[in-house]
């Protein structure tokens, strides 16, 4: 990570569970990290946490469901920082809705999963163009339920459909940093049930075998980490013992 050292990465759902721990990593490994969210609470509690690391911790509240806000966080982050090296779009919504659900929360989490992230990853590239980076690298945070057409299960089927469309962007992204010969490298990282605020509910259902927040941190260390010809197109983790069809019982 040493030649991560100083340089500016902004990290989305830096309020709680992977978001805030990737910030504690980054920032322990010598970062300068911008953390977006709407819990401003949250975020001045991690900013204090942080204080006195090896790096240093910024966060700016931002609505992702809102491109004025996310615009306007970009524009704090050049103006200020003067740079975007590494952006995490990590954060996600999980709204109990099937296909015969609630309009809102469709579009809560297609505004979040997917739009969100895309117009973050179209912001960070345009600075880190305009700025002639030497490398760059956007993380998409994804999931396994984005990689496989999973069995009825209840509630999930929006959510499901939200990751499929990150699996999709993701490697289109890749592709495009390629062609137009850009260093940026593109990464999707796809767990299993994290223990988060979000996973909660999966708790009182009696999912238990979960991963951990730091678990999902550690891989993104990891592809960065790599050298700048290699890049880590897909990571998927999985809780050891995983059993797709326990876990399926649950909802049905």
């Amino acid at each position: 990570m040493d030649k991560w050292n100083g340089k500016v990465a902004v990290v989305t759902g830096a309020s709680s569970g992977i978001g805030k721990e990737t910030c504690r990593q980054l920032v322990e490994n010598g970062m300068i990290v911008v953390g977006f969210a709407r819990r401003e609470d949250k975020l001045q509690e991690l900013e204090k946490d942080l204080k006195g690391k090896l790096g240093a911790f910024y966060y700016v509240k931002v609505d992702l469901c809102s491109e004025e806000n996310i615009l306007e966080a970009f524009n704090w982050v050049k103006r200020t920082l003067k740079s975007v090296d590494v952006l995490v779009n990590n954060a996600g919504v999980w709204k109990p809705s099937d296909l015969l659900g609630n309009t809102n929360d469709w579009k809560q989490m297609f505004d979040t999963n997917v739009i969100g992230y895309t117009i973050c990853s179209r912001e960070a590239i345009q600075i880190m163009e305009e700025i002639k980076i030497k490398e760059g690298h956007i993380i998409n945070i994804n999931s396994v339920a984005g990689h496989f057409q999973i069995p009825y299960m209840k509630d999930i089927s929006v959510y499901t459909a939200t990751k499929h469309s990150v699996t999709s962007i993701t490697e289109n992204l890749r592709e495009l940093m390629a062609m137009k010969g850009l260093p940026i490298r593109v990464t999707s990282i796809s767990p299993g049930a994290v223990e988060t605020e979000m996973t909660e509910e999966l708790s009182k259902l009696g999912v238990n075998n979960m991963l951990k927040s730091i678990d999902i941190a550690e891989a993104i260390i990891y592809a960065l980490s790599a050298p700048q010809r290699v890049n880590i197109a897909e990571v998927i983790i999985r809780p050891t013992g995983d059993n797709t069809l326990s876990f399926i019982k649950n909802f049905i």
